[in-house]
């Protein structure tokens, strides 16, 4: 039997994170741009940074979920099971160790059982606005939300997001604990010392002109000669920043960069530079201010170079979607799936292309590839949405009502959920995996009295209990 709580884990983990760090919910438009984004390239990179210092706290790191939050705010924090990173903290961050330093702060933060004073995170009174493709995302925070509007879930409202306020006491704990976990991992501590003596000047200023990291976690002179005294000491300090490394966050940042503010990317990258970073940011920039004649120019020059990068093709892909030439975007994203297999969301691009072609073969082939990202992310709304889609436009009524059920309940819009699965259950054959789906959705989406009865009288109820 189809489990009916199979969808439930992430989007509960969600709400439990946000109900630990958040305040009354406002319109996502009314969040100073903050919102949740999906970028395979980026998660990757900061999954690599992260995976040492949780393996050094007894965390297993395939269990944590990155979660990217695009907002100039310098912030991170973490949950049991997911860490948070604000775009803002990778930009004023100068290297890989800095970024890694503030990950094990929180990390420390985690580790000592912070998070879960006062009942702060019993229950989440919001739901999460979940944006689940890629590059369409960024392009949506970058001020393209045309482009990218086919691509975003629909939910209204995105958990206005703040750290928990931790004491100075705390504050120093969690130091101590991060740059033991760095040099047990193998890295410098000097990152993490180096980045709080950056925002020294926070200090001084009045609470409510600091940063809202600073606001939440106090810094003081005294406080960081503490932990510059420590780190000093540590036998892994003079370890440095892979060459790898560091071009990974040149990369992230440039990324980020020529997404939410593409005219800064053409005024910071030389048109002439060569270098990945400089070309990438110029190509993005270019996307995003409506030219993609050029940004695909040099997208082509960079893939003579670098073919076999997934992002370059995904990149490619999407902007060929977006400007309608959607049969042409076919190749590179079936490129960039090849070259990454096991990514989801370069398959979901890929599913959203094929769907929108007038081609009976190519709709089912998207199906398939949706069924695939499906596999790997189950909770992904936008895949389920797509899908659904898709099965309409196939005729399959039984399959599009039951992927929209999914959908409505991987964003938490539980009436919805119930109303779908129960019309899914009226097109489906009694008894398939998909018609018991249906019913585990109604069974745990509040259903009415009626629908209890309905359940009762056919045995369903009876039957989703064995």
């Amino acid at each position: 039997m189809v489990s009916p709580f199979r969808s439930v884990s992430r989007l509960a983990l969600a709400a439990v994170l946000l109900a630990g760090v958040a305040v009354a919910p406002r319109p996502a438009a009314a969040q100073d741009g903050e919102t949740l984004i999906r970028d395979t390239e980026i998660e990757d990179i900061l999954r690599h940074d992260a995976a040492p210092i949780l393996d050094a706290a007894g965390i297993d790191p395939k269990n944590v979920q990155i979660i990217l939050i695009g907002s100039k705010q310098i912030q991170a924090f973490a949950a049991p099971r997911v860490m948070a990173v604000f775009t803002g903290l990778i930009m004023e961050s100068d290297n890989p160790n800095e970024l890694q330093g503030v990950i094990a702060h929180e990390v420390g933060h985690l580790a000592a059982g912070h998070s879960f004073r006062s009942g702060e995170m019993s229950s989440a009174g919001m739901k999460p606005f979940l944006l689940t493709m890629g590059l369409g995302v960024l392009a949506a925070i970058a001020g393209a939300p045309d482009a990218a509007a086919g691509l975003a879930s629909s939910a209204q409202y995105f958990g206005a997001l703040g750290a928990i306020g931790y004491s100075r006491e705390q504050e120093s704990r969690a130091d101590q604990a991060g740059a033991t976990l760095l040099d047990k991992a193998g890295l410098s501590a000097r990152g993490l010392a180096d980045f709080f003596d950056n925002f020294r000047y926070q200090e001084v200023f009045a609470e409510a002109r600091r940063y809202r990291y600073f606001q939440d976690h106090p810094i003081s002179s005294d406080r960081i000669e503490a932990l510059r005294n420590r780190v000093d000491k540590l036998p892994n300090y003079g370890e440095v920043d892979t060459p790898d490394a560091l071009a990974e966050h040149e990369i992230m940042k440039a990324k980020l960069i020529g997404f939410m503010t593409p005219q800064v990317a053409l005024t910071k990258y030389d048109e002439k530079a060569r270098d990945f970073p400089s070309r990438y940011a110029r190509a993005i920039a270019y996307y995003q201010m409506k030219d993609p004649d050029r940004a695909l120019k040099l997208i082509d020059g960079m893939l003579a170079d670098y073919g076999d990068n997934p992002y370059l093709w995904e990149l490619k892909g999407q902007i060929l979607f977006e400007f309608g030439h959607t049969a042409e975007a076919v190749a590179p994203q079936r490129r960039s799936v090849e070259l990454k297999p096991d990514a989801p969301l370069l398959r979901i691009n890929l599913g959203q292309t094929l769907i929108a072609l007038d081609d009976r073969k190519k709709v089912e082939e998207g199906i398939q590839e949706l069924k695939l990202a499906l596999a790997r992310e189950e909770d992904n709304a936008v895949a389920w949405r797509l899908l659904a889609e898709a099965y309409d436009k196939t005729g399959q009524d039984g399959m599009a009502r039951l992927a929209t059920a999914e959908y409505n309940y991987n964003i938490g819009d539980l009436q919805q959920a119930r109303v779908f699965a129960m019309r899914a259950r009226e097109r489906l054959d009694k008894g398939t995996p998909e018609w018991r789906r249906a019913t585990d959705i109604v069974l745990v989406a509040k259903p009415t009295r009626d629908d209890l009865r309905e359940l009762g009288r056919e045995g369903s109820i009876a039957s989703n209990q064995n």
